[in-house]
């Protein structure tokens, strides 16, 4: 009998619940799958537990909110406290892993529990939903086919010069898109460091807000971009740059 029910044994699955990009209504941007799965998880990793608690409340109104159980896993997080994270799995509850904004793993340090999951043959499963680095990609013209993601520069003006000086490069050679992010009160630092740094000819792709009603997406050579009055200050934002031939 104790080996039947073994076999019959189904271990908890690691769900990757994507979450808003601001604070528009769920559901204008998540598919219903999401919010049927936080109807049904109650067990869930998260970089902030009020920010969580918040959207899984927006989402699901009538939810439990004290039978919610979270773990945080944010830069704060040791690595020694991971496997515990996925302890539910083993006894068979589902999980669920929420970004701050958009998808879990993508600029995200849920990528590290993602992993570790793999290393324990817990079933992954991402949920559709919203990336501003992808949406900005698919809205911007530049090479679909091929790009890299490459998170935050150097904050040091020396060492950002020769990183985009790099990459712009790089991107001519393999026809490759690059792409960055900044941190919001530091955009419009770093869109005038695009401006000086990069040829006259290259691409820039900004992204900005993406999903939101102020949402604004643009792609114009620097020389272009030199001529227009832009307010990045304090809005999040996806930077993406190509040279071409």
């Amino acid at each position: 009998m104790a080996e039947n029910l073994q076999a019959n044994f189904q271990p908890g699955k690691l769900y990757l619940i994507p979450t808003t990009l601001g604070e528009q209504p769920p559901l204008e941007t998540l598919p219903l799958s999401v919010r049927k799965k936080i109807e049904e998880i109650d067990y869930y990793i998260a970089e902030n537990e009020k920010t969580a608690r918040r959207f899984i409340k927006k989402i699901v109104p009538n939810k439990s909110q004290p039978s919610l159980h979270f773990q945080l896993l944010n830069k704060f997080t040791e690595e020694s406290e991971l496997p515990s994270f996925l302890d539910p799995c083993s006894e068979g509850i589902n999980v669920g892993v929420l970004s701050e904004a958009g998808c879990p793993g993508i600029a995200d340090p849920g990528a590290d529990i993602v992993r570790l999951a793999h290393e324990k043959n817990i079933q992954v499963v991402p949920l559709v939903g919203p990336s501003s680095i992808f949406l900005t990609m698919m809205s911007s013209g530049l090479n679909g086919q091929n790009f890299a993601f490459h998170g935050y520069l150097p904050i040091d003006k020396s060492e950002r010069k020769q990183h985009l000086k790099k990459l712009e490069r790089l991107s001519l050679e393999l026809n490759q898109a690059q792409i960055f992010i900044e941190t919001p009160y530091r955009n419009d630092k770093f869109f005038q460091d695009l401006l000086q740094h990069l040829t006259p000819t290259t691409k820039i792709c900004i992204g900005c807000e993406v999903t939101l009603a102020t949402e604004y997406i643009k792609t114009k050579t620097v020389a272009e971009w030199k001529k227009t009055k832009l307010d990045l200050h304090k809005r999040p934002a996806i930077f993406i740059i190509q040279k071409e031939i």
